[in-house]
């Protein structure tokens, strides 16, 4: 490649040159090539560890002039044919010019300007995103494609000088970390490693450091462990590491790939060494954090922070913190955690201004909100900058014209803004169909009130001190409102977590959830969508919905307001809407539960709100297919129950208790397990603090208990004193009617268990466990969820070898491996793109069995290296029509149970079903269409085959006739065992036997021959295999020929109408006759493996035929007896069977139309087949898979490059 001009000094020094002209020199680097000795070692070890770019590229060009010692490096190239091409240019297009020159930096100069231009022009077609990588980087990209022999869609995102360590020693080198593969090379004194691991084998990331690896990180597989260690900056490469480890298990939970972000900001100066993806992802992991620290919405983008301070009115005093700018959001949090935090949406901001600066307040901004907020900002370091950016993003903010939310009661307002952009659509659909208009509108009571309050309209007023302390809950919080503000832009502070950890009074709970929890501002920002998904999702049957009707009537029947159709027709609106909104969650038992809890305290739309909040972003993953949120938070848990409570937590790990409690408790946030009236307090922290209130509560109920359960002796023991213990936490300030609850009836009836005061149970969750941040949980989180995932893969490993087992004759670590392998390929497709979409081949709500798919050019690669018959240059033809054989379905895409099921077939398959396997395979629907017209005219074969049905069923099938008078007899008499007998025969799994099979045509039988000599050219009998197979097809040729004089004769009585065929035939007959039977058996498969070799059709005259095979059986008999020469004849010609027949399709189809009408059987394959004992040994002959399983795994760990288009170019070319 041409390189900027760059001066070199020491031109000589570690190079050697190998040609040279008057302004040019050609070098390579010593040690690269032939010879070398110790130098070329030496100098190789130092270009690893150097990161030097000879290593990659050992071959440059230099420009000299004259006497000068100063030369300038124009070409690089990594091998010396690249060089070589530059060189010639260099000689045909300047030297002439050159010469011209008088003056040594004249021409200097116009080389570099030269040079410089064929840069730019070259730039110009790159893509944008490697034209913001810096040449240094998109160096070490090229390296490591080319030392891990990676594809170009395989993108570098960093890489770092580190150590591994082999056993005990450390090899110091390069660690190339892409968005797919972590790689390791490093080359010592001649010896070289090289290290290749996909992210999605990754089972744990650690960094630890230890007497022997001394701050280092280990990766480990399945399989094995390896450390790295002596990092510049070990932090750095670790977050990266871990970031690169959870794209790849988002990958394996749904199939999300990794798609750079194409929006990012230009960096306004060029960052040295730093790609776009690395910006990219340091970028994902700001967002990630600012989003889960003011709980919004995840297409929110973080544009940047910055430190200022904020005057708070309530303590009149100046809060020194971070500002933070998004597209829709100014966030503020303080330095001092919990002392105030801030969020104004853009939506509500009226003015921004810049205030005079003083000493005192120095970069003052005002912004003031149109609920007449103010909010003052000072010590602010580019003050100008920020205002302009805040202006832009008004600028694209649309204009709410709705009143503002802020001050008011959300349940009472939050219809207004819906209202209006609902009234306009929905009436005039609902006058047309009346039926569309009952399931959702603004009238309805759920849609204005939450269903408490509905249900308490008409209870008599309780004035008792559980009512007083009730409303003196309602006063404080409504002074507090007044000091620090009401709706989306009031200050949270710690004054603000105390209130709720007393408890949110009945009439302030929705108002506060859909703040707390960032619904609201979803809400706001999209009114009218709840709507509009009741109407679309309601009336939809889907599996979602069937299960949901299935646990309406379970969710919370204990209540008032579930026992009636109001209550179950409003949770039935949320949870379908919820479903058709995001179909990748669908339904999760536990929704039910926590959405009847919400619908208690908010309004339709606004419970619809939370559920997203909570589904989507405070419990990512809970409650998708598998429930991954809720088992990573248990790993968690079990960790913290380690850290916290050791002695308690060997005796629980022993009795196994630890996973089996936490699930019902984090699924359900304690609704489920613990009194309602006391659950409800503990989701009001939940809304406020997030999940590590939930960890708190865990660890201090199993605190609370501890003694007990290290008394206890098996799991149901420990499993009653928590659940007892859960029961009796009891809210004794609630003013709500007491509601029974369920798990009541674990209680024994001796002695009535002692109270638990829930909010005693918060203090000391609080006071003991407090010290949670969550920072530290999503660390722990990471580490979990890498297990977790990785853990479901095995289990879903074993399900899938489980369900084939039976069907299969691979043991069950055969398969195991051949599932790996599958599975490999069926991501490394997802990573370099392939034909079909991810999406479309990873289907998580399939069973096990059949959620990963592979598309043709993936199991040609897996056929090529798995299956036991190897066809040289024909085995790609073979295994896209096995492929198409496979594919019953026709998607283009194959589930494991089909690639088991032919591998199966031909490696465990007795003589007759490899045979039959491999007959399939030479007709339709294994044959494509592309291959000549062979597909073709069997179609038209067997369409003439099954014209006349009554010769058929005379011929002695008893099955047809059965049948038909079976038919008969049936309109007689239909009673329901007659259609229980047919059900019960359709269901029955219909074995295929050997007359079965269709007839086969000539050209197919042609192929099907060239099929077998291809298998046979590598093995070791390859002699007596040629000997027999061509005994074989010329006896198979004698049959056909005469099963075609039977059938001509039986033509002529049955269709007079036509007369020309019939007269060619007998003398062709005749004439065979008269040859010989050996000869004329030759002489046939000569000539069809001659006309199958033809490149242009021949003549469309009737005699033609005769006359070729005239021609032909001269040389016929040296031809078959010389079985090398015939194989290599067919090897080379294999491609040529498509190719040449597309040209000249009607000639071809006129000359080849007299062998319309040869045919053989299965049975007569077969049947000719044993009569050679070679070719019985052939196929009796048993594979050993677990070699090619071994060969296959070695030739994955460094994948060679193919990318899916030259695939697609090659399974063309073939058929």
């Amino acid at each position: 490649m041409w390189i900027t001009p760059e001066e070199v000094l020491l031109a000589n020094a570690l190079w050697v040159s190998e040609r040279a002209n008057p302004f040019f020199i050609l070098q390579r680097r010593k040690g690269h090539g032939k010879g070398g000795g110790i130098t070329g070692l030496l100098v190789g070890t130092l270009d690893v560890v150097l990161d030097s770019s000879a290593r990659v590229a050992p071959y440059r060009i230099l420009h000299q002039t004259g006497d000068s010692q100063i030369f300038w490096s124009i070409a690089c190239g990594s091998s010396r044919k690249e060089i070589t091409e530059h060189w010639e240019w260099l000689e045909t297009n300047l030297l002439q010019t050159l010469s011209i020159f008088d003056n040594d930096e004249d021409i200097t100069t116009f080389v570099k300007g030269k040079i410089q231009g064929i840069i730019a022009e070259e730039n110009k077609s790159r893509q944008t995103q490697e034209d913001e990588d810096p040449g240094k980087f998109r160096e070490a990209a090229l390296k490591m494609r080319k030392l891990f022999g990676m594809p170009e869609e395989e993108k570098l995102v960093n890489y770092y000088s580190c150590s591994y360590w082999k056993g005990r020693v450390p090899r110091q080198g390069w660690l190339y970390l892409s968005v797919n593969h972590l790689c390791f090379y490093s080359f010592l004194l001649g010896k070289e490693v090289t290290l290749v691991i996909q992210w999605t084998d990754v089972t744990q990331l650690d960094k630890n450091a230890t007497l022997v690896f001394p701050e280092s990180i280990r990766v480990s597989t399945r399989d094995t462990e390896h450390y790295f260690s002596m990092f510049l900056n070990i932090n750095d490469t670790f977050k990266l590491m871990e970031q690169l480890a959870n794209i790849a298990m988002r990958q394996l939970l749904d199939n999300e790939g990794f798609a750079a972000d194409r929006s990012l900001p230009k960096p306004g100066k060029t960052l040295k060494n730093v790609s776009a993806l690395k910006r990219d992802l340091d970028a994902r992991a700001k967002n990630e954090r600012y989003r889960a620290l003011f709980r919004l919405t995840q297409d929110e983008r973080l544009d940047g922070h910055t430190d200022c301070t904020l005057w708070t009115p309530f303590a009149k005093m100046h809060v020194v913190g971070q500002m933070f700018v998004s597209n829709n959001y100014i966030c503020f949090a303080s330095r001092e955690e919990d002392l105030c935090q801030l969020i104004i949406p853009l939506r509500e901001v009226s003015i921004v201004e810049k205030a005079d600066s003083s000493s005192v307040l120095p970069s003052p901004l005002s912004i003031s909100t149109k609920n007449k907020m103010t909010f003052l900002f000072a010590n602010l370091k580019d003050r100008d900058f920020l205002v302009q950016r805040i202006s832009d993003f008004l600028q694209r903010t649309p204009d709410n014209k709705e009143p503002s939310l802020n001050g008011q009661s959300v349940s009472q307002s939050t219809p207004s803004p819906g209202t209006p952009s609902l009234s306009p659509s929905p009436p005039s659909p609902m006058a047309k169909e009346p039926p569309q208009g009952q399931h959702y509108t603004p009238d309805l009571p759920t849609a204005k009130q939450g269903l408490l309050q509905i249900f308490h309209k008409d209870a008599p007023e309780d004035l008792g001190p559980k009512a007083t302390k009730e409303k003196m809950k309602e006063e404080s919080w409504n002074i507090h409102f007044f000091e620090y503000g009401r709706g989306v832009c009031m200050y949270r502070t710690s004054k603000t977590r105390e209130l709720v950890l007393n408890g949110i009074p009945e009439s302030l709970r929705g108002e506060l959830w859909l703040l707390f929890s960032g619904a609201l501002n979803e809400m706001a920002t999209h009114p009218g969508y709840y709507a509009e998904l009741v109407e679309q999702a309601m009336g939809r049957c889907t599996l979602a919905t069937e299960e949901i009707e299935r646990d309406l009537h379970r969710s919370m029947p204990e209540h008032h307001a579930f026992q009636n159709e109001m209550g179950i027709a409003a949770l039935r609106r949320v949870l379908t809407a919820y479903a058709y909104r995001n179909p990748g969650i669908g339904y999760c038992q536990a929704m039910n539960i926590v959405t009847s809890v919400l619908l208690l305290y908010c309004t339709e739309e606004e419970a619809f709100w939370l559920l997203v909040a909570l589904c989507e972003r405070m419990l990512p993953d809970y409650y998708n297919t598998r429930v991954v949120g809720a088992l990573v938070d248990q790993g968690v848990f079990e960790e913290l129950t380690r850290e916290c409570l050791p002695l308690l937590y060997e005796h629980m790990q022993e009795l196994g208790v630890i996973s089996t409690i936490s699930l019902s408790w984090f699924l359900t946030l304690f609704l489920s397990v613990m009194p309602f009236d006391s659950a409800v307090l503990l989701v009001d922290c939940f809304f406020y603090e997030g999940i590590k209130v939930i960890f708190q509560v865990s660890l201090a109920v199993l605190h609370a208990n501890m003694d007990q359960l290290l008394a206890c002796t098996d799991e149901g023991e420990a499993m009653t004193i928590l659940g007892r213990y859960l029961d009796n936490v009891v809210n004794k300030q609630t003013v709500s009617a007491p509601i029974p609850h369920l798990h009541a009836l674990l209680t024994n009836g001796d002695e009535p268990p002692p109270e638990i005061d829930v909010f005693e149970l918060i203090k000391a969750s609080y006071e003991k466990f407090g010290s949670l941040r969550a920072d530290v949980i999503e660390q722990m989180r990471f580490k979990q969820r890498l297990k977790v995932i990785q853990s479901l893969e095995d289990t879903a490993k074993r399900s899938v070898v489980r369900a084939i087992m039976t069907d299969s004759a691979f043991s069950i670590e055969e398969l195991e491996e051949l599932y790996v392998l599958f599975k490999a390929k069926h991501i490394m497709g997802c990573y370099w793109g392939s034909s079909t979409s991810a999406a479309e081949r990873h289907d998580p709500s399939l069973p096990y069995l059949e959620q990963y798919r592979i598309d043709p050019a993936q199991f040609s690669e897996l056929f090529s290296s798995l299956a036991p018959w190897s066809c040289g240059l024909h085995t790609h033809t073979l295994a896209i029509r096995m492929f198409r054989l496979l594919d019953q379905n026709k998607d283009g895409l194959i589930n494991f149970k089909e690639f088991v099921t032919g591998l199966s077939g031909m490696y465990h398959g007795d003589m007759t079903e490899k045979l039959k396997l491999l007959y399939k395979l030479h007709l339709p629907p294994a044959l494509c269409p592309e291959e000549a017209e062979s597909a073709l005219e069997a179609t038209q074969f067997f369409t003439d085959d099954d014209t006349p049905p009554e010769e058929v069923k005379e011929g002695g099938d008893p099955a047809a006739s059965g049948d038909s008078e079976e038919k008969k007899g049936i309109t007689n008499v239909k009673d329901y065992k007659y259609y229980l007998r047919m059900w019960a025969k359709e269901k029955e799994p219909k074995k295929e036997t050997i007359k079965d099979l269709p007839r086969m045509n000539q050209e197919q039988f042609i192929e099907l021959c060239k099929t077998l000599y291809n298998m046979f050219s590598e093995d070791p009998q390859e002699q007596e295999l040629y000997h027999a197979i061509a005994t074989v097809a010329s006896l198979l040729l004698r049959i056909g020929e005469v099963g075609k004089k039977f059938s001509n004769n039986g033509a002529k009585k049955s269709e007079p109408q036509l007369p020309l065929p019939p007269p060619d035939d007998p003398p062709q007959a005749e004439r065979e006759d008269s040859s010989g039977e050996a000869s004329s058996g030759q002489s046939l498969i000569s000539k069809a493996l001659a006309e199958a070799q033809l490149e242009t059709p021949p003549p469309p005259s009737g005699g033609s035929d005769e006359e070729a095979k005239d021609d032909t059986s001269v040389s016929s008999y040296s031809v078959v007896s010389s079985g090398s020469l015939q194989c290599e004849d067919i090897a080379d010609d294999t491609v040529l069977i498509g190719c040449g027949k597309v040209g000249g399709g009607d000639e071809r189809r006129r000359g080849s139309a007299p062998d319309g009408d040869w045919s053989i059987t299965f049975e007569q394959i077969l049947a000719s087949l044993l009569t050679e004992q070679p070719l019985v040994d052939y196929f009796e002959k048993k594979g050993d898979i677990r070699s090619k399983m071994a060969a296959c795994k070695a030739q994955r760990a460094v994948e060679r490059q193919f990318s899916s288009s030259s695939d697609h170019e090659l399974a063309q070319l073939s058929t």
